[in-house]
């Protein structure tokens, strides 16, 4: 579902010239990273759990990234049109954030991904890591990396993503942190849904 938001956007840079130019270039690189992770990474190593979900979620997700992918290569192809620069304050802070979200939502992944084993096909509670504090550190992660992205292209496309981002996961968070509670008594009363200490 998520491949056309990988390939849309390359194929938007190379066509419009600007590939070799840094300010289209590095934001599309690290796009291409967290793409490829959610497209040919994560689905590897994910244990199947036999679950299916309606067709019009699929279509609904292509639609949504192929024109995401139009969108963000738009405002890409347009910074490194207009003279933007990789050295600008709001381009390190939001690199920064980008990698620190993508940091926490892949090995929060991993600790999901290692909750099933060949012995045990069930639901756990999930510990460690930004476990101790939220019930949805990936999610978390995600709405911290494409807050970062917004920040760092510097776009309205980056930030419609940004707020999208949010809009689709709070809600999916508050549900997770329900069906935990719900599912397990002995379930951490101090753990928060998404930001710790706070919600």
């Amino acid at each position: 579902m998520e491949l056309p938001a990988l390939l849309s956007i390359g194929s938007l840079i190379v066509l419009s010239g600007e590939m070799s130019s840094p300010p289209a270039f590095v934001p599309w690189l690290m796009w291409s990273i967290h793409y490829g992770y959610r497209t040919l990474v994560f689905p590897a190593l994910m244990r199947p759990s036999g679950k299916s979900f309606p067709a019009a979620i699929v279509v609904f997700a292509i639609a949504f990234n192929i024109l995401n992918g139009y969108n963000n290569a738009q405002a890409l192809i347009e910074n490194a049109q207009t003279g933007a620069t990789l050295s600008s304050l709001h381009f390190a802070l939001g690199s920064l954030a980008f990698w620190a979200g993508f940091w926490l939502h892949v090995s929060a992944d991993r600790t999901i991904r290692n909750l099933r084993s060949d012995e045990f096909s069930g639901y756990r509670i999930p510990e460690g890591g930004w476990f101790r504090w939220v019930s949805n550190p990936h999610y978390l992660g995600e709405i911290v990396q494409w807050s970062g992205w917004a920040i760092l292209t510097w776009s309205w496309a980056g930030l419609a993503f940004a707020l999208f981002t949010f809009c689709n996961l709070a809600p999916r968070a508050m549900a997770n942190h329900r069906w935990y509670r719900q599912t397990f008594p002995e379930y951490p009363a101090d753990r928060k849904v998404l930001i710790p200490g706070v919600f």
